[in-house]
C-alpha cells in the first residue's frame, strides 16, 4: 500500500513536471526528465537524509510513472493557456500524498515528530523545487502569494499527531493528504498568503521627493 501511494504521488508530480516541459517548450526527452526530476527528486532527498539507498534505484518500478506522465502530457496535451494550472492542480495531489508518506517513512525510522516533519515537508516540495530551477522560472516555494510550504506543513503535522495516536491507517492518510490537496488549491483560489520576510517599515521607499533613486533601507 505504501509503495502504491508513493507511485501515485510520483506520477501526480512527474506529469506536473512534465506539464511544464510543454509549457517551456522541451522536447519529449526533456518532459520524461523534468517529470523524473519533479516526481523522484523529493523522495530521493529524503531516503538520502534517512542515509539509506534511495528507493528509486533499488526498485525500477519507481521510473514507471514519470515515463506514463510524459506519454500523457504528449499524447493528451491542453491548450497551452491552460497549462499554469493543470501544473498547480497535479502539483498539488503530489504534495498532499507526499507529506504523508514522507513524515511516515522518517516515523518508521525513529525520528521524532518535528524531524518527521520536517522531512515530510522536504518530500513534498523538493521534487518541485528542482522543477522549477531547471526549468529557470521562480520556484512555488518562494512565490510571496502562495502557500506551498505550509499546505505541506500542515499535512505532515497532521500525520505525525495520526501516528503517534495510535490513529493512522489508509483512510485517515487519504484524508489527511486530501486536506492537504484542499488548502493548496483554496490558496490559489483565494489568494492566501503568509506575511514577507520584511515588514512593511522595512521596504524602500521608491519614490521619495528630492532623491536620485530609490533610498536603502538596512535591518
Amino acid at each position: 500500500m505504501y509503495i502504491l501511494i508513493e507511485l501515485v504521488g510520483i506520477f501526480f508530480f512527474a506529469v506536473a513536471g512534465s506539464l511544464m516541459a510543454a509549457r517551456r517548450g522541451f522536447d519529449l526527452v526533456g518532459s520524461a526528465f523534468l517529470g523524473g526530476v519533479c516526481g523522484l527528486g523529493g523522495g530521493v532527498v529524503r531516503d538520502l537524509i534517512l542515509n539509506e539507498s534511495p528507493a528509486t534505484f533499488q526498485h525500477p518500478i519507481y521510473f514507471v510513472p514519470p515515463a506514463l506522465a510524459a506519454l500523457c502530457v504528449y499524447a493528451f496535451t491542453p491548450a497551452v493557456k491552460k497549462l499554469h494550472r493543470l501544473i498547480q492542480l497535479f502539483d498539488a495531489a503530489g504534495l498532499g500524498l507526499f507529506c504523508v508518506t514522507g513524515t511516515l517513512k522518517a516515523l518508521e525510522h525513529h525520528f521524532n515528530p518535528v524531524t518527521a516533519v520536517l522531512l515530510g515537508i522536504i518530500t513534498s516540495v523538493g521534487g518541485g523545487l528542482l522543477r522549477d530551477v531547471i526549468s529557470n522560472v521562480t520556484p512555488d516555494l518562494f512565490n510571496p502569494r502562495d502557500i506551498y510550504a505550509m499546505a505541506a506543513m500542515v499535512g505532515s503535522a497532521l500525520t505525525a499527531v495520526a501516528w503517534h495516536a495510535g490513529l493512522m491507517n489508509a483512510a485517515v492518510g487519504a484524508g489527511i493528504a486530501a486536506l492537504a490537496f484542499i488548502i493548496r488549491v483554496a490558496s490559489l483560489r483565494f489568494g492566501w498568503s503568509v506575511p514577507l520576510a520584511a515588514g512593511h517599515w522595512h521596504r524602500p521607499n521608491h519614490s521619495t521627493p528630492g532623491s536620485d533613486g530609490p533610498q536603502r533601507h538596512y535591518f
